[in-house]
């Protein structure tokens, strides 16, 4: 293809790159997406991911705005709340400690609902997360903590639906094709080196949309960054993000910005293998913790499961796990909360204990100090505040009193047998640092001035997220973030 001939490159082929690619062929924008990955891997993590966004919705005919074909027995045995942009800011708020940059807060915020409107526009499809968001009370389905719908056919189908829109839309998708450098002639960017099938070439443009995630499948700045222990953790996603768009953007001087030693990272299956596996996918992952306890090697608890929603501790709990003797935990479960297992309990691939006594149990966990581990158990049912009722859908204060640890909602004793335990180490999303851009999405240099041509989106853009993120905020961000990326690279490339 001759320079003239390419409008926007796209780096990446994930949900930010597909919805960049989107926007700019919409501008009347010729665009090319290049995916390191071969295509049986492709997609970045969001093909790893269950598909769930957090986006606003005023109530019922917002979901079905975004769920057309929602039945009218859904509407009527569901209770689908409201999430305002008001709770949406106080998550990001509450979440990141305050540090999020404020302007790109607000556009994650209220462009939510129109970008997955435009989404939908696209051919991409959503549904109810009844499954995993919502719990029945009273006959009703009721849900909770700010995500309910995901993509159909969770992340494998997310980019299936984005890939089918891109190739209707004439959009070029080179696989196993890595950017390696920008081109740039100190004024802007024109263009990317490339390799493919080993072989290095140039690829000229009017302007680049960096979006190939963060660097959590590089050992070696994982340990840099996110500190000793970290070339120790699980992979959860795709291995191909190893921070090459991040590099290549601050080999012309962009500027780094955000939490660099921070990450999204998880409780994961204990032997689960160095990267994500697509035939798993994020079934390796074990969220119902909230209803269990956490005992490390020494036979203790170390945090408090119940501090509140799964949805804004689980992206930070996986660093406590990673914290302790021999980076691995135990989730302790009795037949109490049994029913409250989500399915990734159900898998083959699990590392898993049961035993009808305690004592038996305690001997059972692999490298737990039993006779600790019966202390505390002792010590947490005696703490438990039982006249205080159990109820699964809201902080319900029923709490322990007295630990050195206490849990503050959800505690229930661990008396009613079979007792089960589940291993799990901590499983590595995505990193937060990255590049600082502009509301536009354009990349700004150490002097904060903008890299003429060049533009990011997704797991790379630096500024949202610190300790922590709200479940489903990471789709949320690469899909507006990604169409604001690509419709401003096609109008840079017009003028």
């Amino acid at each position: 293809m001759a320079s003239s001939e390419i409008d926007v490159v796209v780096v990446g082929g994930g949900n930010a790159a597909f919805c960049a690619a989107l926007a700019a062929q919409e501008q009347g924008a010729s665009v090319v997406m290049l995916e390191a990955a071969p295509e049986e891997e492709s997609g970045g993590n969001s093909r790893f991911t269950a598909g769930s966004v957090r986006v606003v919705y005023n109530g019922v005919d917002d979901i079905k705005t975004l769920v057309p074909d929602l039945t009218e027995q859904e509407i009527a045995t569901t209770d689908f709340g409201t999430y305002t942009r008001d709770q949406f800011f106080d998550d990001m708020a509450r979440v990141t400690q305050n540090r999020a940059d404020p302007d790109l807060v607000e556009l994650l915020v209220t462009r939510s609902f129109d970008t997955f409107c435009w989404l939908r526009a696209k051919g991409v499809r959503f549904i109810p997360i009844y499954g995993r968001q919502a719990f029945k009370i009273g006959g009703k389905f009721k849900f909770w903590g700010g995500l309910t719908v995901e993509a159909v056919g969770g992340g494998p189908g997310l980019i299936k639906m984005l890939t089918d829109a891109a190739t209707k839309r004439g959009i070029a998708i080179r696989y196993s094709t890595r950017a390696l450098s920008l081109i740039h002639d100190g004024v802007r960017v024109m263009g990317v080196r490339v390799r493919h099938e080993g072989v290095e070439s140039e690829l000229r443009s009017k302007s680049v949309v960096l979006a190939c995630g963060g660097f959590e499948s590089n050992s070696e700045w994982r340990t840099r960054y996110l500190g000793p222990g970290w070339d120790l953790a699980k992979v959860r996603g795709t291995r191909f993000n190893t921070g090459d768009g991040i590099r290549m953007a601050m080999d012309i001087g962009a500027s780094p910005c955000g939490n660099w030693s921070g990450c999204h990272a998880v409780q994961w299956e204990m032997n689960a293998p160095e990267f994500g596996d697509l035939a798993v996918g994020d079934q390796f992952q074990k969220h119902s913790y909230p209803f269990a306890i956490l005992v490390n090697a020494t036979g203790k608890r170390f945090v408090d499961e119940g501090a509140d929603f799964r949805n804004y501790t689980y992206a930070k709990y996986g660093r406590v796990v990673l914290e302790q003797p021999g980076q691995f935990a135990w989730q302790i479960f009795d037949q109490k909360v049994k029913h409250l297992q989500r399915d990734e309990y159900k898998i083959r691939q699990i590392t898993k204990v049961v035993a009808d006594t305690i004592e038996d149990f305690a001997h059972k966990l692999d490298g737990v100090n039993a006779e600790q581990f019966l202390k505390t158990i002792a010590e947490y049912n005696k703490a438990v505040r039982s006249d205080i009722a159990f109820n699964p859908n809201v902080k319900d204060g029923r709490r322990t009193e007295g630990l050195a640890v206490n849990k503050s909602n959800w505690a229930n004793t661990i008396d009613a047998p079979p007792f089960e335990g589940y291993a799990v180490t901590c499983g590595l999303t995505f990193t937060f640092g990255g590049v600082r851009i502009t509301t536009d999405a354009e990349v700004l240099n150490t002097d904060y001035q903008p890299i003429r041509g060049l533009y990011a989106a997704g797991e790379l853009v630096g500024g949202l997220f610190y300790f922590n993120y709200p479940g489903g905020s990471g789709l949320t961000s690469g899909a507006v973030f990604g169409r604001i990326a690509g419709s401003a690279a096609a109008r840079a490339g017009n003028n």
